[in-house]
């Protein structure tokens, strides 16, 4: 198996027509924190995290996927990384690079199979950042990224080739196959997953509150702000974390979630889980039922931006 050089995950960046309404929601409604901001352009952290940023909003006629990025321990763990992907044939968007976005660092970007656009960094600058206290139902960290895919196994297979991403569980479904992939990078059950859909697209980003509580506390409060509920609240079977999945004003799910299992790598063996079997979906029996008209919410727009890199 190839090294693994990924160490975590580090932000999502969305591009969307509304940018004052999304910049709206997520620095008020979803709990971040404004730290730059430029002419359409914004990088909002969770009040917990180190990083720099957890997703960062730029203003565009398309709404896409923009970027996802991860860190890597050193510069000498980003050049390898950038070495080995270049050897294989995969198209760098640009060499490594000292970085020009909040924090600096140093990194690369690529595309992935299906054209998504990846940046790999290390040496970015801790953000000064505090405990979230009791009760407070903000995000602590970006939790995960999910993904749909048209072509799911192929896109398990880039990322576990060539970043070295290992498999944790996977989703079925007796008539429709294999559906989601749990893909980690470190002790957390997953930092991505993959999502059989009808195009690539975001499927949902994930955000991780203190705790149970304040994952409830959050959860109520955004129903009671009229923010639209696809599902939830629950908890799975799969990472064991919980759950309660909104839309974004421009229709991107956006979860809640809190309790995401850390495994034992040495002695984690995956797992295929039936998700016909409404204990696999919500373990509690709180949410909704999962059906074919809350997953078509998730599908989203055909992200038009593959193979097209987002300004820096």
């Amino acid at each position: 198996m190839t090294q693994r050089l990924i160490t975590h995950l580090r932000h999502v960046d969305l591009a969307v027509p509304d940018f004052a309404k999304q910049l709206e929601f997520f620095s008020g409604t979803w709990g971040l924190s404004t730290e730059h901001t430029d002419s359409g352009l914004a990088f909002l952290a969770a009040e917990g995290s180190p990083e720099q940023y957890v997703v960062r909003l730029r203003e565009s006629t398309d709404k896409r996927i923009d970027l996802i990025s991860f860190g890597a321990k050193d510069r000498a763990d980003v050049d390898t990384l950038a070495g080995n992907l270049a050897r294989d044939g995969v198209t760098l968007v640009h060499e490594p690079t000292d970085l020009q976005t909040p924090g600096g660092g140093y990194g690369f970007r690529f595309f992935d199979n299906e054209g998504r656009t990846i940046e790999v960094s290390s040496d970015v600058a801790v953000r000064q950042h505090r405990a979230v206290e009791e009760g407070e139902s903000i995000p602590v960290r970006l939790s995960h990224v999910v993904v749909n895919s048209a072509d799911p196994e192929g896109t398990l297979a880039f990322y576990e080739k060539h970043l070295a991403f290992a498999l944790s569980d996977t989703l079925m479904h007796p008539r429709m196959g294999n559906m989601m992939w749990f893909m980690r990078t470190n002790a957390w059950h997953h930092s991505m997953a993959i999502a059989r859909g009808p195009h690539p697209s975001l499927h949902h980003a994930s955000f991780e509150l203190r705790g149970i509580d304040e994952y409830m506390r959050g959860t109520g409060r955004l129903l009671r702000q009229g923010v639209e509920k696809i599902w939830g609240p629950g908890r799975h079977l799969a990472g064991n974390n919980t759950f309660s999945y909104f839309l974004d004003p421009h229709g991107n799910t956006v979860e809640y979630t809190t309790e995401l299992d850390e495994l034992d790598e040495d002695t984690w063996h995956p797992h295929v889980y039936d998700f016909s079997n409404p204990e696999v979906s919500d373990q509690w029996g709180t949410a909704n039922a999962m059906n074919e008209f809350v997953a078509k919410k998730s599908f989203n727009d055909p992200d038009k931006g593959l193979f097209v890199a987002p300004p820096v």
